[in-house]
């Protein structure tokens, strides 16, 4: 009888560690992978109006979560790229006084349709299609 006592005691003992040990161990690892968030999926952004972005200027924009670089070269050329360098995820941005897509973490250099001049990215920005409704400028992902 004295043994199974002492066995009851210790599977009561071994039983509030276990779960003591994981109430302490459950939030950690909630916080160290939290739940994926679902994101809307985005077609096309307003991301201004015209007049705020001047001619040879870049100004990085929001399209749904993502970066994206918008280029105004002339009145009516505009280019935009996403704002994410290929190589390690940096935000790009524009120079316009070499009139290129420039990234500061790795010195990568893109031209103004994207694709790679020289440093490490292994491939172009992803471009994005660019439209003026009404004042606004639109941008809106390729087909």
């Amino acid at each position: 009888m004295e043994s199974s006592r002492r066995g009851i005691v210790y599977w009561l003992l071994g039983g509030g560690l276990i779960g003591s040990l994981a109430s302490f161990l459950y939030p950690v690892l909630r916080y160290i992978r939290p739940p994926e968030v679902a994101q809307a999926a985005v077609s096309e952004a307003e991301v201004g109006a015209v007049n705020q972005f001047p001619v040879n200027s870049g100004k990085v924009v929001r399209f749904g979560s993502k970066p994206v670089l918008l280029i105004r070269l002339a009145s009516d050329d505009w280019r935009a790229f996403s704002a994410t360098c290929t190589h390690l995820a940096c935000i790009v941005q524009y120079q316009p006084e070499r009139q290129r897509i420039w990234c500061a973490c790795h010195n990568g250099v893109y031209d103004l349709n994207g694709r790679v001049i020289s440093g490490p990215p292994p491939r172009p920005l992803e471009p994005f299609d660019v439209h003026l409704r009404d004042g606004e400028v639109i941008v809106s992902k390729r087909a």
